[in-house]
């Protein structure tokens, strides 16, 4: 095989490798004495002003899109995401009692809070760091950006609705945990009825068993069936 065919092969082997391929693996494809990095360095030099260039990653060589076209390789693209209920839940917690510490959050919500959801609101530019709260461990508190003002159409945080503004739209009557907070209320209720009943059943139960009540009163039966 000539030198022309064995620049020709050692550019189909990278071409057709999905990763880098070091001199010692081309060399056992290459014919018996070929100069394998001298062969690489003058295949290199072949695609120096190239779309695509030779390059050494590693212990290997591949090939790679040269460096300057990098931009115009790259596709940008808004892909809108729907935020969790979760993140939307610390987003109002936030909004309405900034600067609030994670533990506030949680408290208030009932539920932990995990970390993706912060980091959520964090990428969206919606909240940040307030500073540290005078408590032990000196939490972080959180509260919103002028992006979170701007994406809600928001003069200032005075303009957020109100509890009656948010009864009027129904909000305050969607909160996920509302309607199970008021069905264990009323099972706690029927089941403090039910506590109260059994104790007065075992009060009468008491009260029918008392021998003094149920002493058999002495008559004569026989005066009365003579009258």
């Amino acid at each position: 095989m000539d030198h022309f065919q064995q620049i020709r092969l050692l550019e189909a082997l990278l071409f057709a490798s999905e990763k880098p391929l070091g001199v010692p693996l081309l060399a056992e494809r290459l014919p018996e004495g070929a100069d394998v990095p001298a062969l690489l360095e003058e295949l290199k030099g072949l695609y120096a002003n190239r779309g695509v260039h030779l390059v050494e990653v590693g212990e290997g060589w591949a090939f790679r899109t040269a460096d300057d076209l990098a931009p115009y390789m790259t596709v940008e693209r808004e892909v809108p995401r729907k935020l969790s209920r979760a993140a939307i839940e610390t987003l109002a917690i936030v909004a309405y009692h900034q600067p609030v510490t994670r533990a506030e959050v949680e408290e208030i919500r009932g539920v932990a809070l995990s970390r993706g959801t912060i980091d959520t609101l964090l990428e969206a530019g919606w909240i940040r760091p307030k500073g540290r709260r005078r408590a032990p461990g000196k939490p972080v508190t959180w509260g919103t950006t002028p992006a979170f003002l701007d994406h809600f159409g928001l003069e200032d945080l005075t303009a957020l609705p109100g509890v009656d503004e948010l009864k009027a739209a129904g909000l305050l009557d969607l909160r996920p945990g509302a309607g199970s907070i008021a069905m264990r209320q009323e099972d706690a209720d029927a089941g403090e009825e039910e506590d109260e009943d059994r104790d007065d059943a075992a009060e009468r139960a008491a009260f029918l068993e008392n021998d003094e009540i149920f002493d058999p009163v002495e008559t004569d039966d026989s005066i009365a069936l003579d009258e």
